[in-house]
Formats: C-alpha cells, sequence, structure tokens
C-alpha cells in the first residue's frame, strides 16, 4: 500500500495525537513505523540533481530485510529518519517524493546541527561510554542540548507521520530520550525501543552527569517495552532504572508512575538465508574463484570490520603477531585478509588510530614477509554484497575479536556463508554474539596469546569437527534470523501492550473514583481502613522521617468529624508513634498490624494475650544480618521485630532477605511465630496477628455501609481478603492484589481522601 507523504506535516508540530486502544477492532492493519537515526537511502546532490542511494550499516540491512518481507506480504510500514543531508529549500518537495517510493519520512535537520549531535553527545559521550571506553568520553553541556533539541526534532516528524493504530518502534543510542517525548504528546501510541550497543553497568551509566542519566532512563521508559541483545545488558538497565531512578521491577516488568514498562532479551539475527543462498550463486563463484587465484594454498584467516576503537584491531594484529612469533611452521602458509572499512575519517580519534594500525600492519610484513608471501592482505575499503560473501566464502577462519560489542554480526554471517566447507570462527567473549555462538572458539580479546592459541587452535581443526560445529551454529541462526526476532520483538510488544492494559482496568480512573465518592456521601455510615507507610505517606528511607504533614492531618481531622464516618489508621507503626501523631485527631488507630487497637475516646487494648520472651532468640539472627548488610537496621516493637533494608543496596539486599528468610522460617517452624516480608522489610511477630484479623474486629462492630481500604504492600493484603465484595479496596503500586483497584502513589490517595472530604478543590492537586 502507498503511503501518503505530505510535506507540511513533517515540520509542524502535531496536535497531540490519541491513537485508538491497541485492543479496538479497526479495518487496516496498523502500519509499523520505524524510527532510526538514519533512513535506508542516502540523499546525494550530484551535478544538481538530487538522488538517493542505499544506506549502509548492520541496522539497515538487518531491519530492511524483515521490511522487505513485510512488503511482500503487503503488511504496511514506514521510516522516518535523517537523510543524510538537509537540501535546498527548493529541492525538499523533490525529496519528499523520492522518499516516498521507499515508504520513507525524512526528519529534516540542519547539516550543522545533525553534525554537533552525531559528532558530539553520540559519538565523544555515548558510544565510548556504552562501549566502557570511559577516559575517551566527554561531557559538554551543549552536546546534551544539541542532543535533546534532535530528539524533539525527531519526535516532531514522528508525530506528523503516526495514525492511530500504529506502532512506533525506536531504534538505538541516538533516540534514547524520543520515547518519553512521544509518550508525553501521544499517550495512546505502542512504543518499542531497541538498544543495538551494550547498555552498561551501573558503575559505569553512573559517570553520566546526574541530569543527563535520569532523563535518558526516563526517556526510554516512555516506551511500552525496551529490548536489548543479552541478558546481561538487560539486567544492567534494570540495576540502573532501580538505583537512579528507584524504581524496581518483578520479572522485567517496571512500574514507572501510572504505567508498566517490559523488558526482554532479543539477540538479533541476520537474513540467513540470504547469505547461505548467496555463497552458491555464480557471482560469488566467480569473485571465489579471483581470490583462490591470487592467494593460492595458503590458509586464510579473515578479519572484516568497521575502523572503530572498540573493535580490538591493533590487540587482534597483536595476537595474528603472536602466533607468527610462536608457531614458524605457519610462515608462508597463512594470510591475514584484512579488510578495514572506514567510519568517522574527521575524528582525530579514528585518525590516530587508522596510523598505528597502518604502522602495525607494515611492521608485522616487514619483519615476517618474504618475497613470496606478505603475511597481511590490507584492505581500507567498503566490500560489495558479493565481494564480502566470497571473502567469507574462502576464508578458513574468521577473527572477530572486539573489545565490547553489543551483538556483532559478521561472526552470524561469517557461519551463514560457510554451508557445509568447514570453517572456523574465533570469537570475543565481548560480543554479544558470543551468548548465542557457543561452538565458536571464545577467547578473550585483550590477551594476545589466547588470540594466538585460538589461531593455531582454528588452523588445526579438523574439517569433520569445523563442520559438526557449524551445522548445530546454523541450524540456530536459521531458526532465529532477523524476521524471528524482529517479530518476536513486535509479539512481545503486544503482549506489552496487554498487560498495561490489565493493569491500566484496575486502575482508579475518573469514572471510578466519581462512583466511589458519590457512595461515600450517598451511605449513612462510613468505614475507612488507610494504611500509613506508602498510603498516607511516601516510603522514606528511615521510618522515623515518614512524618504526616499538615495537609494529611487537616483531610483525615476532616473525615472524622463527621459522626457518620469511622476512619481508622490501621499500621505496623508501634502505638506510641501513631498516638504521637493522630491521638487528638478523632481516629480510631491500630498499630503494629492489628496487635493492639484503639478506639477514638477510649484506651488502647490487645488484640489477644501476646508474648515477648521469643525476642532473645530472635534478635541476634536480625542484628548479624543487619551487620552483614550496610544499611539495614533492626527496629524493636512492643511485640514484634523488624529488619529494615530500604537504606541498603538493591541487589545485595535481595540476596541477604532470602537468606534471612530461609533462617527465619526454619527457626520459627515450632513456635507461634510468623514471618511476615514486606516493603524493605522482614518483620517477626506472633502468629495470628494481621491486619485481616483486626479489620474482622472492627467490622463486627460496625453498621457500615460504605467501606473503603486502602493499602500498599503484602500486609494489606490480609485486610483486603477478609473485606466483603462491596468494598472499596485499593492498593497503591503495582504487585498481584486481592483489591479491586489501585492508584499509583500516596499523592493521589490523599486527592481522593480531599474529595471524599468535600474538599473539591483538591482534585487538582
Amino acid at each position: 500500500m502507498n503511503i501518503e507523504l505530505r510535506p507540511e506535516r513533517i515540520v509542524a508540530a502535531p496536535l497531540r495525537v490519541r491513537a485508538r486502544p491497541h485492543t479496538e477492532s479497526v479495518a487496516v492493519e496498523p502500519r509499523l513505523i520505524v524510527v532510526a537515526n538514519r533512513l535506508p537511502v542516502t540523499a546525494v546532490v550530484k551535478g544538481g540533481k538530487l538522488t538517493l542511494q542505499q544506506s549502509v550499516g548492520g541496522l539497515v540491512s538487518g531491519l530492511g530485510a524483515y521490511l522487505d518481507a513485510r512488503k511482500r506480504a503487503q503488511r504496511p510500514f514506514a521510516w522516518v529518519g535523517w537523510p543524510g543531508m538537509d537540501p535546498p529549500e527548493h529541492m525538499k518537495p523533490q525529496l519528499v517524493a523520492q522518499l516516498r517510493e521507499h515508504h520513507a519520512y525524512p526528519v529534516l535537520v540542519d547539516e550543522a546541527l545533525m553534525d554537533g549531535f552525531y559528532g558530539g553527545l553520540c559519538n565523544r559521550t555515548l558510544w565510548p561510554l556504552f562501549h566502557y571506553f570511559t577516559t575517551y568520553a566527554a561531557f559538554e553541556d551543549a552536546d546534551w542540548e544539541r542532543y535533546r533539541e534532535v530528539n524533539e526534532l525527531f519526535a516532531d516528524a514522528v508525530l506528523g507521520v503516526v495514525r492511530p493504530g500504529d506502532v512506533v518502534w525506536i531504534h538505538d543510542y541516538h533516540l534514547m530520550l524520543l520515547p518519553a517525548m512521544l509518550r508525553e504528546r501521544a499517550p495512546d501510541i505502542g512504543i518499542g525501543f531497541f538498544l543495538h550497543i551494550p547498555f552498561p553497568s551501573f558503575e559505569v551509566f553512573r559517570m553520566l552527569p546526574p541530569r543527563w542519566r535520569e532523563e535518558i532512563l526516563r526517556g526510554i521508559l516512555g516506551a511500552d517495552i525496551v529490548g536489548f541483545h543479552t541478558h546481561d545488558y538487560t539486567q544492567y538497565f534494570l540495576r540502573c532504572v532501580m538505583r537512579i531512578l528507584g524504581y524496581e521491577h518483578t520479572l522485567g516488568r517496571i512500574v514507572a508512575g501510572d504505567r508498566l514498562v517490559a523488558t526482554d532479551t532479543f539477540p538479533m539475527g541476520i537474513d540467513y538465508a540470504r547469505y547461505h543462498d548467496a555463497a552458491l550463486t555464480p557471482a560469488v563463484a566467480s569473485e571465489r574463484e579471483s581470490l583462490q587465484a591470487s592467494l593460492g594454498t595458503h590458509k586464510v584467516v579473515v578479519s572484516v570490520d568497521r575502523l572503530d576503537y572498540t573493535k580490538g584491531i591493533l590487540n587482534r594484529l597483536q595476537g595474528y603477531e603472536r602466533f607468527l612469533e610462536a608457531n614458524p611452521a605457519w610462515n608462508r602458509r597463512v594470510v591475514l585478509m584484512l579488510v578495514l572499512v572506514p567510519s568517522r575519517t574527521g575524528v582525530d580519534r579514528y585518525r590516530e588510530m587508522k596510523r598505528r594500525i597502518d604502522e602495525k600492519v607494515g611492521e608485522i610484513n616487514g619483519r615476517f614477509g618474504t618475497p613470496g608471501w606478505t603475511p597481511i592482505l590490507y584492505q581500507y575499503r567498503s566490500l560489495s554484497f558479493t565481494e564480502l560473501v566470497a571473502l567469507y566464502a574462502r576464508g578458513d577462519v574468521a577473527l572477530v575479536t572486539p573489545l565490547r560489542d553489543g551483538m556483532n554480526l559478521v561472526a552470524k554471517e561469517y557461519i551463514a556463508a560457510r554451508g557445509d566447507t568447514g570453517g572456523v570462527l574465533v570469537l570475543s567473549e565481548m560480543a554479544g554474539a558470543s551468548r548465542e555462538l557457543g561452538e565458536a572458539i571464545v577467547i578473550n580479546p585483550a590477551v594476545r596469546d589466547e588470540i594466538a592459541g585460538a589461531l593455531l587452535q582454528a588452523l588445526e581443526m579438523p574439517l569433520e569437527e569445523q563442520v559438526r560445529r557449524n551445522r548445530i551454529t546454523q541450524e540456530r541462526l536459521r531458526r532465529y534470523d532477523v524476521t524471528r526476532w524482529a517479530d518476536e520483538f513486535l509479539d512481545k510488544l503486544g503482549s506489552a501492550r496487554t498487560e498495561q492494559a490489565r493493569f491500566c482496568a484496575r486502575l482508579l480512573g475518573p469514572r471510578g473514583e466519581e462512583r466511589i465518592v458519590s457512595e461515600y456521601h450517598s451511605a449513612e455510615h462510613r468505614l475507612l481502613l488507610l494504611d500509613y507507610d506508602g498510603t498516607l505517606v511516601p516510603l522514606a528511607r528511615r521510618p522515623e522521617a515518614a512524618i504526616p504533614g499538615e495537609e494529611l492531618r487537616r483531610v483525615l481531622a476532616r473525615l472524622a468529624a463527621d459522626r457518620a464516618t469511622d476512619v481508622v489508621i490501621i499500621s505496623g507503626r508501634p502505638r506510641d508513634e501513631l498516638e504521637r501523631w493522630f491521638g487528638d485527631s478523632g481516629l480510631h488507630l491500630v498499630a503494629e498490624h492489628g496487635a493492639w487497637t484503639r478506639t477514638w475516646g477510649s484506651g488502647w487494648r490487645m488484640a489477644k494475650p501476646l508474648r515477648s520472651d521469643w525476642k532473645p532468640g530472635i534478635e541476634p539472627i536480625l542484628r548479624l544480618a543487619a551487620d552483614r548488610l550496610p544499611g539495614a537496621f533492626v527496629e524493636e516493637k512492643e511485640f514484634a521485630l523488624v529488619w529494615h533494608y530500604r537504606r541498603a543496596d538493591r541487589e545485595l539486599a535481595a540476596l541477604r532477605e532470602r537468606e534471612l528468610v530461609d533462617g527465619l522460617t526454619a527457626l520459627t517452624a515450632n513456635l507461634d511465630l510468623s514471618v511476615l516480608q514486606g516493603n524493605c522489610v522482614i518483620e517477626v511477630r506472633n502468629a495470628g496477628v494481621t491486619k485481616g484479623t483486626a479489620a474482622l474486629d472492627l467490622l463486627a462492630g460496625s453498621d457500615a455501609d460504605f467501606i473503603l481500604a486502602v493499602g500498599d504492600d503484602a500486609t494489606d493484603e490480609d485486610m483486603f481478603g477478609v473485606l466483603p465484595e462491596s468494598a472499596a479496596t485499593i492498593r497503591v503500586g503495582m504487585g498481584g492484589t486481592r483489591a479491586r483497584f489501585s492508584l499509583p502513589d500516596t499523592a493521589d490517595v490523599l486527592n481522593l481522601l480531599r474529595r471524599l472530604a468535600g474538599d473539591e478543590a483538591g482534585t487538582a492537586a
């Protein structure tokens, strides 16, 4: 289907888009809108004429194959990106018209701004930092501002193209702010984001200025699903989100405000059939014969890379040099075909690297070469597809040794092109592809002796073993090709949207809130059961810091002043704290999860006879666990002991928590005690005392025809579980719950209570 492209939509900031919910049935299949830094075609002006050329790069070739398959299946798509230049004004209509034939929409960016964006934050900061070359990274405010500006221009362009029901798939580190920008202006569209380079560990990512790193994470979290090549990258991202933004995850699902964001791992595949079948074509056979004529009987080690410091090319040359030193019998029997594709030729660091590579090649050839043998055949140029496949087909060994690489598709392409002719892949353990290609010889690229040893092993490997290994890998690559990779990502995006819809369906929206307010005001007698921490006040790193504000106290007192309303604070807090905060507010109080109850106008009473003589046997265990986890501490209540770890490192805390729960569960098995896991707390207390039992006691003495219960963690589930189905039960935050509704945070709870108290002005807060 042809996509109408109207130039005026590209430059104008669009109105707020309200796309149809993804569950709505539509007559036409929604388009897939691919958004990447570059379009699959590049605009050039030659002799005063505007023409389009095929763009190069792994993303373009990989996604191009997938989109070609969509085109053949008549599944609509479009591609939004920079066309490679900012044409003169009179050529822009022509550019738009020519791009229409490629289902492409241009993002028109001034070339000076684009150079500052690409050569600035993208390649002077993000590229080196995310690849762990931290000393290469620069942190300039001007670079950041240009990065934001270009992301905003992309947002304008995408929103000028997107239609209700479309799915937007954003690619790579150039556009990490774009998902949130789109989400803010088009909240209902489906958005996926995929990062094609490594996501670094927290210790590396935190080197970014605080404002930048927070905005990058929030930008990415504007997507419905975030994809990475490897499980490690996914976990690093989740760790950064947790430690920088404070959002925890459940099985890779993050609750970011009122949205659910999924993360997952999708190792990118290649167009396997294209490389496998091309190796059998006459054109490749002819090119291979030319190579054979020039190489003779020499064993060929293939090295094909873009010029970049992440590729470890100097390390590779040093490893090959070490191989020649240690194995003189292989001299004059092997050649290294080093193909270096030009990249960022205007950058000083790359020019210097090119100079050092040239010198090292000359040094090795000068040291080991003979009149009839050149150890390294070096080419600094791009190869055509036919030349590349022919080189793969002729190469006895592929040497792929990046110091850090998001995936590395060269390794997969080499195996695909080999068929049953053997060939050995030597692969860096720092490449994302190494997680999939376990049949390769996997090495540490920083150790030249490992490279040398791997070359010897590869060259001496029997053909039968080579074929055996390759068949296993080829079958894997054939099954999980680029089409399956893309389809799986988009399927997971659809699943994430469905899961998000279920999550949002439980959210207490305006209509649900209106109904609760209406039922509250029409009721004759009302009972409000309100948790404290995480419900009425935000969770604090120190419990003593979570003090109720004047506005909260005012609203609660106003509710309690109504003789038809019983307001109960039902908390895990000790009774002296609740007494200090709310003792004169007309509220009923429940302390220590139901151990103590105080109805307004009377004294505290114990739920049942409770013991504390068990504490001396349990407290040392909790203290030891706190000593082993910096930031953890033990709180003693009258009839409970609590191990807090909100201030601790979350990863270590998760380990210590499991250890402690296992130990306490075994220790208390024959005691009348229970071990409760709450929100960053573990509490040991008398068995049979819960918010559920306390709620039942309160219900027994109440004739309420309206019940509202609000809580935020596992302790409140006991309360939700015993209340009648007619009760308005609300869980604050995300998680499996028995509650009928949920609210994102404490501010929403306070706003609801304001409305119940008749403070309509509070709804704007």
